[in-house]
């Protein structure tokens, strides 16, 4: 049984999850891609980079391989990206590449990475969230630190995202 700390992080997670699903859920791509100004982000990349963050940090500290590349999705995104890409420092150009991506690919890469999110976080002890997993940063980065910090940032663009999406619906 998943620890209290660890419930409510299974908690925050399922809220972007479902945050996803709702901000994607009828869309077509020109909604997916479109863009508030020539150089903001679209709904498409938002969705995209905070599950590559999320894949990404979660992946690194349960030392594991990340389900983009593990379980094909790099492949089926086709994006003219490292694999090793989440979209940190990408350019207005990187955010207009993500065309012809449907929602379902988005919401089935997102649950994949929920779904080892979930199982990666139930097996903590609210002791484990202790643990250093960073100290390239002073102070150093506890486990708990490092799993709130990827929640925080996948709200914020799961927000972002609903609200382009609001804006849209308004025009």
């Amino acid at each position: 049984m998943p620890s209290a700390a660890a419930n409510l992080l299974i908690d925050g997670f399922g809220r972007v999850e479902e945050h996803v699903r709702s901000v994607v859920s009828g869309l077509e791509e020109a909604d997916l891609t479109a863009r508030l100004d020539p150089d903001a982000n679209s709904i498409a990349w938002l969705v995209w980079h905070l599950t590559r963050v999320q894949d990404d940090h979660v992946a690194e500290v349960a030392g594991t391989e990340q389900v983009w590349t593990g379980q094909g999705w790099f492949d089926r995104f086709g994006l003219p990206f490292d694999p090793a890409s989440t979209g940190y420092a990408h350019s207005s150009a990187d955010v207009g590449a993500l065309r012809g991506l449907g929602t379902d690919l988005l919401t089935g890469y997102h649950e994949a990475v929920h779904e080892r999110t979930v199982a990666y976080l139930a097996d903590l002890e609210d002791a484990d969230l202790d643990r250093v997993v960073d100290t390239s940063w002073t102070p150093h980065v506890t486990l708990g630190v490092r799993l709130v910090s990827v929640l925080d940032d996948a709200t914020q663009h799961a927000g972002q995202a609903a609200f382009v999406r609001g804006v849209l619906r308004r025009r």
